[in-house]
């Protein structure tokens, strides 16, 4: 149990990992957004200034300096491509944005309609300031902080826009309860920061069905890269849609699991006349086509072992037809061989297959953070015995007592009989198939 609880808190801490790392990744790619719109702004307004003769003079009551938009603008700009590397190198250091920062940095990045908006009223009548472009710059930063994927930081967001407008309005204009100007109306002002505020609410709403995305992507990903870390790359995919709709790791336990053992005879010999590359490539190719005939019979290959590997019928999945499927996936791999020999004469394979069925230890074996699942037992023991017994008798598959039962008699399954097998006291009862 408190193996299973240390694997169950592994997979909680690699999930929370992962979910940071994603959040982290929106968070530069909002900052990144945001930097690229400041700059253009900036880009765009030194042009106007500097560039449109007589843009200033129409726009504005007094002079306003070419570099103004630079004092005002220019900051945040600076501000935020700071913040954009500072944050990227946290990132490349696997270090999180600590929440108040994230906070602070709302703070920060939301008070530049509130410093475009001053700057212009210098220059400008209040009223057409608050009516020109720069507060609508507040809906850029609530629309772009539903990537923080945070609600009550979209809410924050929202909520500094709304005070800091209706702020300048009450400091650079008259406000009256009742007036028969609108832009002196108290409603008027106040209307347009609750719908900044709502706009934060709305963001803040986005951003939490963006982050339940972004969990339940991460834990799938989690999930699945959990099952791939305990059964490696030799699971197909039917079995890990069913492992993963267990929703939990196998348990240690005791249960009936049919072991396969193949190998493929003289091949060390092979190995010492062929060239590395072409050996690795034979060997890919002929699993290849043992795999599949694995997953086609609701097996697991649990190890590869050279060039031979060990395959499971009934775990990590409980099958009551384990040994019947073993036993057809033994005969399919037969006929595979023979396939093979058939087309490439030159390079002809002669394997040998042993089959077992009874109880076995199962469970996941390592350390935090290498696990993988495995069987022991001498069911695992007997079904290698048994391979290595083809080499003595002549037979390409052999089978046990336990596995004969298990598939009714074994059409054409030929008793060998009691026969001694190295580590056993007493003879084992042997049938070859094939």
């Amino acid at each position: 149990m408190a193996r299973l609880a240390a694997m169950a808190e592994g997979t909680s801490d690699n999930f929370a990992t992962a979910l940071r790392r994603e959040i982290l990744r929106s968070e530069v790619q909002r900052m990144q957004v945001l930097a690229i719109v400041l700059t253009v702004l900036l880009a765009a307004t030194l042009g106007a200034l500097n560039l449109v003769p007589g843009f200033a003079e129409r726009l504005f009551r007094k002079t306003v300096e070419p570099w103004t938009p630079l004092a005002g603008i220019g900051p945040f700009v600076a501000y935020e491509w700071i913040a954009l590397t500072a944050l990227r190198w946290r990132m490349a250091r696997d270090l999180d944005f600590p929440r108040i920062a994230r906070f602070a940095n709302a703070l920060i990045e939301t008070s530049l309609p509130s410093v475009v908006i001053y700057e212009l009223s210098l220059h400008m009548e209040p009223a057409t300031v608050l009516g020109f472009w720069p507060p609508m710059l507040y809906f850029v930063f609530i629309v772009l902080s539903t990537l923080r994927l945070d609600f009550w930081l979209s809410v924050w967001t929202g909520a500094v826009a709304a005070i800091q407008q209706f702020a300048l309005a009450a400091y650079l204009m008259p406000i009256q309860l009742f007036s028969e100007m609108p832009e002196h109306s108290l409603v008027y002002h106040l209307s347009r920061s609750v719908v900044l505020l709502g706009a934060g609410v709305i963001a803040g709403i986005v951003a939490g069905s963006l982050r339940r995305q972004f969990e339940a992507s991460v834990a799938a990903s989690a999930a699945h890269d959990r099952v791939t870390n305990l059964f490696g790359q030799h699971v197909s995919p039917a079995v890990v849609e069913r492992l993963l709709a267990q929703q939990a790791d196998p348990p240690s336990e005791m249960r009936r699991v049919c072991v396969l053992f193949l190998d493929i005879r003289g091949f060390t010999a092979m190995t010492r006349v062929r060239p590395a590359d072409e050996t690795v490539a034979l060997l890919n190719d002929f699993f290849a086509d043992m795999i599949e005939i694995v997953d086609r019979h609701h097996g697991i290959i649990n190890k590869f072992l050279g060039d031979g590997f060990l395959a499971l019928f009934g775990a990590p999945l409980e099958d009551p037809r384990a040994a019947a499927n073993a036993l057809a996936a033994a005969r399919s791999m037969l006929k595979a061989v023979d396939a093979w020999n058939a087309v490439r004469p030159r390079q002809p394979l002669r394997v040998g297959i042993g089959i077992h069925i009874g109880d076995a230890v199962t469970g996941t074996v390592g350390s935090p953070q290498r696990k993988e699942y495995t069987v022991i037992g001498d069911t695992v023991n007997l079904a290698a015995r048994l391979e290595q017994l083809t080499k003595e008798t002549g037979s390409q598959l052999l089978i046990s007592g336990s596995v004969h039962a298990d598939t009714a008699g074994a059409d054409g399954a030929t008793d060998l009989g009691p026969l001694s097998i190295r580590g056993y006291g007493e003879p084992v009862r042997v049938w070859r198939v094939a």
